[in-house]
């Protein structure tokens, strides 16, 4: 027993959590200007008040990040490509 996998399912959560709310923070670094935040929201089907409150925001990017998370969720970066770890953990420990 002293050699079977780890139980890590959790820490690939939350691994997993920790990394897309840094790719957020990565993308509002990119959006430097509050036209191209305006831009890029809309286009992710934000409501306009919504919009205008996180454009505007002079928080740092890391709070912002937290605060995309409704506009920049899980399915938005698996249509990207982003894998998880977490599900990578579940196939090869062979749990479906």
């Amino acid at each position: 027993a002293y050699y079977r996998m780890a139980e890590m399912k959790g820490r690939c959560e939350r691994f997993d959590e920790w990394i897309r709310r840094r790719l957020r923070m990565c993308i509002w670094k990119q959006w430097k200007r509050v036209r191209t935040r305006y831009r890029e929201l809309r286009a992710l089907g934000q409501p306009e008040w919504v919009v205008h409150m996180t454009a505007n925001s002079r928080r740092g990017p890391w709070f912002m990040a937290r605060m995309l998370n409704q506009a920049m969720d899980k399915t938005y970066f698996e249509q990207l490509g982003l894998r998880s770890l977490q599900a990578r953990y579940l196939t090869l420990r062979g749990v479906s």
